[in-house]
């Protein structure tokens, strides 16, 4: 599993080194990771074939020419980038990615389970604070649900 969140740096060769734990849990069909533009924000979404495979099957549920997996295949598949680790364990991102999300100095690796994300840093300080607020509040609602069904 991909778990806690990881301060990094980018280095002038677009080179981030993965946590060794991160590493561990990608490991698969080759060594590196599957990354793609996150369908829920404005972030790249990484992991190993275990991803890949979930977000494949999800498309292929879809009928040909649904325009849904149309979509699902233009942004997963058409974005997706293979990128494999170094002998440090680092990846380097492409120059295109790095423009699209602001990736310049400081990231954030969060890992999320199945997967993990990538943000310029101080976009994850602002996602986390509206991520923890709407957890909390979230929290309340399914507890008073949860009563009101008792």
């Amino acid at each position: 599993m991909f778990l806690s969140t990881f301060d990094k740096q980018l280095d002038a060769k677009r080179r981030i080194v993965v946590p060794s734990d991160f590493r561990a849990a990608a490991a698969g069909d080759f060594d590196g990771v599957y990354c793609f533009p996150s369908l829920e924000a404005d972030c790249l979404e990484a992991g190993g074939q275990a991803l890949f495979d979930r977000y494949r099957a999800v498309i292929e549920e879809l009928p040909f020419g649904d325009p849904l997996r149309s979509a699902l295949e233009t942004s997963v598949l058409g974005g997706m980038t293979k990128l494999a680790f170094d002998a440090a364990g680092r990846i380097t991102l492409p120059d295109a990615v790095c423009a699209e999300f602001g990736f310049t100095d400081a990231v954030a690796l969060v890992g999320l389970g199945d997967r993990f994300q990538i943000w310029p840093g101080q976009a994850f300080q602002a996602h986390r604070a509206a991520a923890r607020a709407a957890a909390r509040d979230g929290l309340v609602a399914l507890r008073l649900r949860q009563r009101g069904a008792a």
